[in-house]
């Protein structure tokens, strides 16, 4: 790590040391380095593979059938074999552990904070290792669902009462989820330090959290690309989370 990194390291861990209340939030490229795709920029796969109108709640709606097909090569695509948490997750899951961090805020839908043992997880954007039934509203594992799909079962139907199953993922066209999205509009206003890794801060409302957070506290932005809040943010890191988060929580 360089000399410019090692200092921003050792202002962020600091800065954690003297807050009451900090909280990280997560976007795309905090997982890159666990072997999922970028959804957004000119190598994203929204850009180069996958048409984001075939996701839209509408087409979920009309032709459920074939949503739910091209859902199956996007979870292939998003997932590949061997995904796992990488070194920036672990840091923020001992940094909770030790009590420095109260909570992650995520938007990515892949689970790997909670697999790599952080307790307190805001998923703004759902997960994508469920499904939920359009009717009861019953959650269960998404693998078999998928399954059933490859063998051509289209669209997949609750087990329970027959109703429509849907990723348990936010879709275009969708709201957040209101608890959740309360909780991290809650967690934003109250944080001394608020850390954005890897998020281009351009999805709205959940991007909205890192100007309330600036508003109130100190926002850092780890990023490998610039966005909107950069001036706004007290420290600003162009570095790799997979590197930079364990370097901090060493320094803690």
């Amino acid at each position: 790590m360089d000399a410019a990194l090692e200092s921003d390291a050792a202002w962020v861990a600091r800065r954690l040391r003297e807050a009451d209340t900090a909280v990280a939030f997560t976007g795309a490229g905090m997982s890159t380095a666990s072997g999922i795709p970028d959804f957004r920029g000119d190598d994203g796969i929204w850009e180069t593979e996958f048409d984001p109108a075939s996701f839209h709640r509408d087409r979920f709606v009309n032709d459920p059938a074939g949503f739910w097909r091209d859902r199956v090569h996007l979870q292939e695509r998003m997932f590949p074999d061997g995904v796992e948490p990488n070194p920036g997750h672990e840091a923020l899951s001992a940094l909770e552990s030790r009590g420095v961090l109260d909570a992650v805020v995520t938007q990515n839908t892949d689970g790997l904070h909670r697999e790599a043992g952080s307790d307190r997880v805001v998923e703004l954007h759902g997960n994508a290792a469920e499904v939920v039934c359009e009717d009861c509203g019953a959650r269960t594992d998404a693998a078999p669902v998928f399954e059933t799909v490859r063998a051509g079962d289209a669209p997949p139907t609750c087990d329970d009462c027959g109703g429509l199953l849907k990723p348990g993922v936010v879709l275009f066209g969708e709201r957040l989820p209101r608890v959740a999205y309360s909780e991290a509009n809650r967690l934003a206003g109250d944080a001394d330090v608020f850390l954005s890794l890897g998020s281009s801060l351009t999805v709205h409302p959940a991007a909205g959290l890192a100007g309330r957070a600036a508003e109130v506290g100190s926002l850092v932005v780890v990023n490998f690309d610039a966005t909107q809040y950069d001036d706004r943010a007290d420290r600003v890191v162009r570095g790799d989370l997979a590197a930079f988060l364990p370097e901090v929580e060493k320094r803690i």
